[in-house]
Order: C-alpha cells, then sequence, then structure tokens
C-alpha cells in the first residue's frame, strides 16, 4: 500500500510528515524516515535496561518518537515519574489524535516538556535514568545541533543530572566508536545491547551508569 500523508508541519528542525501505511504509522524528517509504530523492540528494550539498573526515581525519555518508550517506562516498578521531552509539538499532538496514545500523556506519573533536551536539562534537577532516542544515534543526528549532546561538554551535562548509580542509556540505529570511547571516558564501562532488525545491522543501545 502507498502511503498515505495525513498531517505535513514545519516543525523544530524542518519539515516532519506523518504518514500511514495500511495500520501503521511513520514520521518522516526533512524527507529521511525517522520512526515508525512497526516494533518498537528496541526503544522498550532501552528504557527496560535502564530500569532494571536505576535506583528508583524518575526517568527521563529524550524524544517521545510514536510512544514506546513511554509506554515501557510506565510498566516498571522503579519508575515513580516520566518526564518526556520532546520539541516538536506536532509529535506530542500526533501522539495524541494518531497514534492512540491519550492515555499514556494523560498519565499523572508523565509530565511532557516541549522543549529541546540541551538547553532544558541544566536547570532540571536530577534524574534516576536518561533514556534518550532523539536521533537516528549518535553519529546520525536529526540536525547538527544535536551532535553537541554526544560530545565532552554534552556528556558532562548529562552526567551532572544523574543521581548517584543514575543511568544513561542512548539509542542509536548504527555503531558510534567514537561516542563510546567518549562515554567510557565520562563514566566507564559501556555496556552495548544489539537488537536484530529484519534487514541491515542491528539497533544498538548503548548504557552507562554513573
Amino acid at each position: 500500500m502507498i502511503p498515505q500523508v495525513l498531517a505535513r508541519v514545519d516543525g523544530v528542525c524542518g519539515e516532519l510528515v506523518l504518514r500511514q501505511a495500511d495500520d501503521q504509522y511513520e514520521i518522516i524528517a526533512n524527507g529521511v524516515f525517522l520512526m515508525d509504530t512497526r516494533n518498537g523492540e528496541s526503544e522498550r528494550l532501552m528504557v527496560r535496561a535502564a530500569a532494571d539498573r536505576m535506583p528508583t526515581g524518575r526517568l527521563l525519555v529524550g524524544g517521545l518518537g510514536v510512544g514506546f518508550s513511554l509506554r515501557e517506562a510506565l510498566t516498571h516498578p522503579s519508575v515513580d515519574e516520566v518526564v518526556v521531552v520532546e520539541r516538536e509539538p506536532a509529535v506530542v499532538e500526533w501522539n495524541s489524535a494518531y497514534l492512540g496514545n491519550a492515555g499514556l500523556l494523560a498519565d499523572p506519573r508523565v509530565h511532557v516538556v516541549r522543549d529541546d533536551l540541551l538547553t532544558w536539562l541544566p536547570g532540571a534537577g536530577r534524574f534516576s535514568a536518561l533514556c534518550l532516542d532523539i536521533d537516528n544515534g549518535p553519529e546520525w543526528t536529526v540536525d547538527d545541533g544535536n551532535a553537541a549532546l554526544y560530545g565532552p561538554a554534552g556528556l558532562d551535562m548529562l552526567g551532572r543530572a544523574l543521581v548517584p548509580g543514575g543511568v544513561l542509556a542512548v539509542w542509536s540505529a548504527g555503531t558510534a566508536p567514537a561516542f563510546v570511547a567518549a562515554l567510557t571516558e565520562r563514566f566507564g564501562p559501556v555496556q552495548t545491547l544489539a537488537i536484530p532488525v529484519p534487514r541491515g545491522e542491528p539497533d544498538l543501545v548503548f548504557l552507562a551508569q554513573l
């Protein structure tokens, strides 16, 4: 089936398009595939792995996506509160209007922040876990500005936002050796989880802990 365009907007990072193919939805940013509702196994694993390792408390989801990460966080007993940081208002609106996630967003444990993570996080207090899925990976960013998040200064900012024993989890569509090296230098040993996909290289989740 040829995908049907349901919505098209000028977003913070450029043009965003929501498409539907059969009963599945996908979001395209500036002509590049960003996410869809077909699986979500790696996003759920990212959150579950972080929550399994973190102290009880609040968990941050960087990037709402199509709601897989938020849904997983709300099922975990270690998570008291979920803060979702999403800079694209349309993504939040589409989750409610098209993707069936209005109930998740209305959960009293959920706080949605419509802002850029890079500018918002320094004044936001500390978290038990940070789960970041705002790009296709540290070396495949949605826009050039996001690259600062994955360098030494960005990792220092992320480290300051974690409580002792807190966990940083970063989703990636591919290997990122320079990022893993920087992550190891800042946090210590890094665990990499690989999630097979139908075609191509596996999705990856990088895990580090204070």
